[in-house]
């Protein structure tokens, strides 16, 4: 028989301040990517004295617990993020970085309270069959930390029937769920052009080879390959976000060094984006009579929901927080995550709660030196967590 959504939220609510007190130790002691020694120190810890099989060290920092319940053949993945980002802490909160130059601006400080919320109600009433894997995963941001789990075996070892995970949202209202089905983040590359011409003196144009006015042809070339190559429906970005090219005003350069971020939400339009770019400098290059090299750097995947897992996602979620309160279908965003490549080995759904409105406690932007996660979603995530595990492994 299945329990009550309220018996969830007023078990967790509960239990909010014992899980608030977690989530702001790990906030105050923040640790970068593949350094997350502490607070998978923490985590192993407390999933251990709850009983589950602790497995350390998947991709570094990488931990996992696993818990089984009777005869199930089921099989549930729920992964948390743990790393926090290279930021200078502005809040000015008493429970704020100690780590100059580190802090959790991303939320991934919730995102593991949360998980651990519900792993220990799953450990001491969760009734289920089946088999529950927590990850908790190191490097989510921009080191791949997934990617690392995954290629040391993590689902050969820990085999999922599906896996989800949760990504607070700011700028939408505190504890709203958010879903999408089908391509819901970008993927994201990297690339670096490096363009070599003649120096000279800036007097005397004629005798050099100048590799910024044909890096500024570049940037203005580039900008036709969403207005026109891309279909018009679909998501595109071509950003060059730094030129770097010589330090004085009266001398022309050898090398202009350009770096572009490039993202879409369709892996055919992903590989049109690369051929482009390729095509664009290499001709631009050639009638400026410089030469060109391109480093096109594969970064995260596009993440895709699957639309069974999302469903149910879906139908967790209007039961626990109502009708009123999910977006069945939310917009997809143009950041990344890494989270794509565990959802490129196993159906599942990736899904979002609102930390807050603009202007609101909880709006500020994540990667923002003024951002915290909003601990009023800290009972609603680990409610959510322990619903969905329990009707999932029914």
């Amino acid at each position: 028989m299945s329990k009550r959504p309220d018996h969830y939220l007023d078990y967790m609510t509960r239990r909010a301040e014992e899980i608030t007190m977690l989530r702001r130790d790990i906030h105050h002691h923040p640790e970068l990517g593949f350094e997350e020694f502490r607070t998978s120190d923490l985590v192993a810890e407390r999933l251990q004295a709850w009983g589950y099989q602790v497995e350390r060290g998947i991709g570094g920092t990488g931990v996992v617990g696993q818990l089984k319940r009777g005869e199930g053949a089921r099989r549930l993945g729920i992964r948390a993020d743990m790393d926090a980002l290279p930021i200078t802490e502005e809040t000015g909160l008493p429970y704020a970085s100690s780590r100059a130059g580190v802090m959790h601006a991303c939320g991934h400080d919730g995102h593991t309270a949360m998980l651990l919320g519900a792993a220990q109600y799953l450990a001491e009433h969760g009734k289920f069959s089946g088999t529950l894997n927590l990850i908790f995963q190191p490097a989510e941001e921009s080191l791949g930390g997934a990617k690392r789990m995954i290629e040391e075996g993590l689902f050969d070892k820990y085999p999922c029937d599906a896996v989800f995970a949760m990504h607070n949202n700011p700028g939408v209202p505190q504890g709203r769920l958010q879903f999408r089905q089908g391509p819901a983040m970008a993927s994201s590359d990297y690339v670096t052009i490096t363009l070599t011409g003649k120096g000279g003196h800036s007097a005397m144009p004629h005798l050099a080879v100048d590799p910024v006015v044909a890096a500024a042809s570049i940037v203005m070339a580039l900008q036709t390959i969403v207005s026109r190559n891309a279909d018009p429906q679909e998501v595109a970005v071509v950003t060059v976000a730094a030129i770097k090219a010589g330090k004085a005003n009266n001398v022309i350069p050898n090398t202009a060094v350009m770096e572009l971020s490039v993202r879409s939400l369709s892996r055919e339009l992903r590989k049109l984006l690369e051929q482009r770019i390729h095509d664009i400098v290499s001709a631009q290059a050639q009638s400026f009579g410089v030469h060109a090299a391109v480093d096109y750097r594969e970064g995260y995947a596009v993440l895709v929901n699957t639309p069974e897992e999302t469903e149910f996602a879906r139908q967790i979620g209007r039961q626990l927080v109502g009708e009123n309160n999910i977006e069945a279908q939310c917009a997809a965003l143009t950041a990344s995550e890494d989270f794509a490549f565990m959802l490129e080995k196993v159906p599942g759904s990736y899904l979002f709660i609102g930390n807050g409105e603009r202007g609101q406690p909880g709006g500020c932007d994540v990667h923002n030196p003024t951002y915290d996660f909003n601990d009023h979603n800290l009972p609603i995530g680990s409610a959510y967590w322990a619903m969905l595990t329990e009707q999932f492994l029914q």
